[in-house]
């Protein structure tokens, strides 16, 4: 067990985290909701009332969307744009798919190669876009949470405002939707975009994110 613990530090402590934040949002949006409830004189909700709400759902799903977007186009754009001098970037003149050769597939394959690296043809296309196939399923899952979640509450309000409800496709061309949508994409693109050039010139003892801290502000694509 402590192997295992060492091993996979990284992830559990993040597993952890998100654990111990999830709940935290849950706790205290609940208490913000029953606040709010309680002064339009309304009725408060329980604790798994609330978890099972769309309150809840959009809340969670509106960061959990631009956070898969982020890696997602983190990964794309990687493949054919460098940063000069980020930790972060591919070496320069390595823009693209790389070679077999480069990626160990299909003749080029080791030993303790994964199989589907090995065997060509659509198994290896497939693996080959599998990172960024996933993330692209989360992000357009929670996207969809996220609308369905926000055109539920915003049309709570408006029947609590004694206003017509709109429709789904209504309310995705509606500024409520995308004021949620677009805060979070604002600040997930500067905070990547922001780490990138700052790792060119600041280091991180120790860290993989971060070049060597001798390395020249020059090397690019080099790790600690």
């Amino acid at each position: 067990m402590r192997r295992f613990v060492r091993e996979n530090s990284l992830g559990l402590a993040f597993g952890l985290l998100f654990v111990v934040a999830l709940v935290g949002q849950a706790l205290a949006g609940w208490q913000q909701l029953n606040d709010r409830q309680v002064g339009e004189h309304l009725d408060t909700l329980g604790f798994w009332e609330y978890v099972a709400s769309a309150d809840f759902a959009v809340d969670v799903a509106e960061n959990w969307q631009s956070e898969f977007l982020q890696f997602l186009l983190y990964l794309l754009f990687t493949v054919w744009l460098v940063q000069r001098g980020s930790p972060e970037s591919k070496e320069l003149g390595k823009e693209g798919r790389e070679s077999d050769r480069d990626q160990l597939v299909r003749s080029y394959a080791r030993r303790n190669s994964p199989a589907w690296a090995k065997h060509g043809g659509w198994r290896t296309a497939l693996y080959s876009t599998s990172l960024a196939a996933v993330m692209a399923v989360f992000f357009v899952g929670s996207w969809l949470v996220q609308s369905v979640g926000g055109w539920a509450v915003y049309n709570e309000e408006r029947l609590q405002q004694l206003r017509d409800p709109i429709s789904w496709g209504d309310y995705l061309m509606h500024s409520d939707f995308w004021a949620r949508t677009l805060q979070n994409w604002q600040s997930e693109f500067l905070a990547v975009g922001s780490f990138a050039v700052l790792a060119i010139y600041l280091r991180q003892r120790g860290s993989p994110e971060s070049k060597p801290v001798g390395a020249s502000h020059e090397a690019t694509g080099v790790e600690g």
